[in-house]
């Protein structure tokens, strides 16, 4: 009776040896799991710090420096100043209404590059050529590509050369202040849809082909496969290209502008950002031109958030 008393103390020292082993094995597994935790916030925090460095923290002071004065005042806070002379400067109010018609236009800015990603990913005959050809304006500059469309579009340009041919008078496309607008987004849209061309395909490999073949089994056309198949399956991608369309427009038409119209005529073609050019730059003026940064970036935010927010109920009602 003894030697079973005994294997059992021997046991129970057996499991009291265990039981340490298993504790030393528990907090490396524990600190594996924190460490694990952790780390998404390890790999992200240097871009984060990027971002309020380079980004949010200028943006923090730019907003501050609007409340100050410029010339004598410089330093000196004045208030609201500065955004009452916005609010009665025509120029200004110019350059808000050209907003306004970026953002109606915008449906055919998104429009285009998704259509021809379309029939680039339905392989009409010739697609591989035809994504190298859009692709290319997008690494033109847009110096270079403002000089082309000024020798194109002069009134004695080869444009209106092929229109007289055909019996049409010449139009001043960058001279009519009725038109001159329209003309340079028309150009911006030419040189910088390939890159919405290239993220319209991203979603497209992300498609369920099974719904394609099916729409075509049921003998759907290309405008049905399009609006109910193709569009509620790219909505992200949609939503993407919206947003980043209009902030390319209000944030990279700058090199366009300069080169062909300068701001003209009649300031037809003034948008935000040349507005802030022409006050920091010509007019010494860095302080006011700070207040319309902030109100550039209102606007943008503004309009930012009530796309994605449309985009988000015609995706629902879908």
């Amino acid at each position: 009776m003894v030697r079973p008393a005994g294997s059992g103390r021997a046991g129970g020292a057996t499991t009291k040896q265990r039981g340490p082993r298993e504790g030393a094995a528990v907090r490396p597994a524990s600190r594996g799991a924190r460490a694990e935790r952790l780390a998404p916030y390890v790999l992200v925090a240097p871009a984060v710090l990027i971002i309020v460095v380079l980004r949010l923290w200028p943006l923090v002071l730019g907003v501050n420096f609007s409340f100050t004065g410029d010339g004598e005042l410089n330093g000196t806070p004045v208030g609201l100043s500065n955004y009452l002379e916005l609010a009665g400067d025509p120029l200004f109010h110019t350059s808000l209404r050209n907003v306004g018609l970026l953002v109606l236009l915008l449906p055919v800015a998104v429009a285009i590059p998704g259509l021809l990603a379309t029939f680039i990913y339905l392989r009409v005959p010739g697609h591989r050529v035809y994504r190298s050809v859009y692709f290319f304006p997008a690494v033109l500059s847009p110096v270079i590509v403002g000089a082309i469309f000024n020798l194109m579009l002069g009134f004695d340009g080869p444009l209106n050369a092929a229109l007289g041919a055909i019996g049409l008078g010449p139009v001043d496309w960058l001279g009519d202040p009725g038109i001159s607008m329209f003309t340079v987004v028309g150009v911006h849209v030419w040189a910088t849809f390939g890159m919405a061309l290239v993220v319209f395909l991203a979603g497209f490999s992300t498609l369920d082909a099974s719904l394609l073949d099916a729409a075509r089994v049921d003998g759907a056309s290309l405008r049905q496969v399009i609006w109910h198949v193709i569009i509620p399956s790219l909505t992200r991608t949609i939503q993407f290209v919206f947003v980043t369309t209009m902030i390319g427009m209000l944030t990279s038409m700058f090199g366009l502008l300069f080169v062909m119209t300068s701001g003209g005529p009649e300031g037809s073609t003034y948008l935000p950002e040349y507005y802030i050019w022409h006050q920091q730059g010509q007019m010494n003026r860095p302080a006011l031109a700070s207040a319309a940064s902030t109100v550039l970036f209102v606007v943008m935010l503004v309009v930012g958030l009530l796309q994605i927010t449309l985009l988000r109920r015609a995706g629902r009602q879908d």
